[in-house]
């Protein structure tokens, strides 16, 4: 699994909303396809790159396909933006304080 990988599979919404799904818990096939309103073979291509890319793994339970998010590769990227987090805490902290001081009432001339 590569990182390219990663973001390519998570680059597409519909497969950013069956990840957001599998955060839940693991899911059939079709109850998948119910939720996110696409057709079965569009839901199955989906799943086959996010399974490709190593974010879902799938288990057969009798004649159901039941898919699981994959945490460890969610885990890297989120070791990858880490430093991008602290940019944007630190960012937003200063954005705060900023508003904070324009937020208090001038000093009356009294």
């Amino acid at each position: 699994m590569s990182d390219a990988a990663l973001w390519t599979a998570l680059a597409d919404p519909h497969r950013r909303a069956i990840v957001a799904l599998l955060l839940e818990r693991s899911r059939p096939v079709g109850e998948i396809v119910e939720a996110c309103g696409l057709s079965q073979p569009s839901t199955s291509k989906h799943l086959r790159v996010l399974k490709d890319a190593g974010l879902v793994r799938v288990r057969q339970d009798a004649q159901r396909r039941v898919y699981a998010l994959e945490p460890a590769p969610i885990a890297a990227l989120d070791a990858w933006l880490a430093p991008y987090r602290r940019l944007w805490n630190d960012s937003l902290d200063a954005l705060g304080r900023r508003l904070d001081d324009a937020e208090e009432p001038p000093l009356s001339k009294d």
